[in-house]
């Protein structure tokens, strides 16, 4: 009896196996052409292929990220005396964000009374107080409404966003990307400026450590 369930199993899975096989005309695609699923008979099949490697490749796919984005009332800010055609002399000069970064003493107070609204009771070890345009991309260092608390743990942390902000930095700075571009890009959604720019390719290329200077 098993041995024809399982018999019956690999005949099941050689059918769907033969019958999503393409064509001999769909396998002739001419160097340099990207295949696509153009054939109605694949088409459902393909595009279910491609979610998956998508979501393989993806670190920071989530089915809700509201869950994940700053709060409406953070939609970002900038500091005004900071803009393309100064970066080399300020944000892209070496220790800027740290010089720029308002200290503790400063930021603590914010991050406590953000936290008695919002995480009443939750340990402070386990938010970061971050500024969505991170200073090194010239956001504003103590405007309110760029400040929010992001979650140190689970899926797209502050590391992530950390990793995102250094690699916009180097992009900016060596003018592959306008300032203005990454401001927005993290602004919108950080999670899909994630998607676009902090490939493993720009990370390994620009040998990305979590460095206490780098943060934002």
């Amino acid at each position: 009896m098993k041995l024809q369930a399982l018999s019956g199993g690999l005949t099941l899975l050689t059918a769907i196996a033969f019958w999503y096989r393409p064509f001999d005309d769909q396998r002739a695609v001419r160097r340099g052409e990207v295949s696509t699923c153009s054939v109605a008979a694949t088409h459902d099949f393909c595009d279910a292929v491609s979610s998956l490697s998508t979501a393989l490749r993806n670190p920071l796919l989530r089915v809700d990220r509201t869950s994940i984005l700053p709060p409406r009332d953070t939609p970002g800010a900038v500091d005004p005396s900071i803009t393309q055609a100064n970066i080399a002399t300020t944000i892209c000069r070496p220790g800027y964000a740290r010089s720029a970064r308002p200290a503790f003493a400063v930021t603590e107070p914010i991050k406590r009374r953000l936290m008695d609204a919002q995480h009443p009771g939750e340990s402070f070890a386990d938010y970061e107080l971050d500024h969505l345009i991170p200073i090194s991309l010239g956001g504003a260092p103590l405007d309110l409404r760029d400040l929010w608390l992001q979650p140190r743990r689970g899926q797209a942390n502050a590391a992530d966003k950390n990793a995102l902000a250094y690699v916009l930095w180097r992009l900016v700075c060596e003018r592959r990307v306008p300032l203005r571009t990454a401001q927005q890009a993290i602004r919108r959604d950080w999670t899909t400026a994630y998607d676009t720019y902090a490939t493993p390719e720009n990370l390994a290329r620009h040998h990305f450590r979590h460095r206490q200077e780098e943060r934002d």
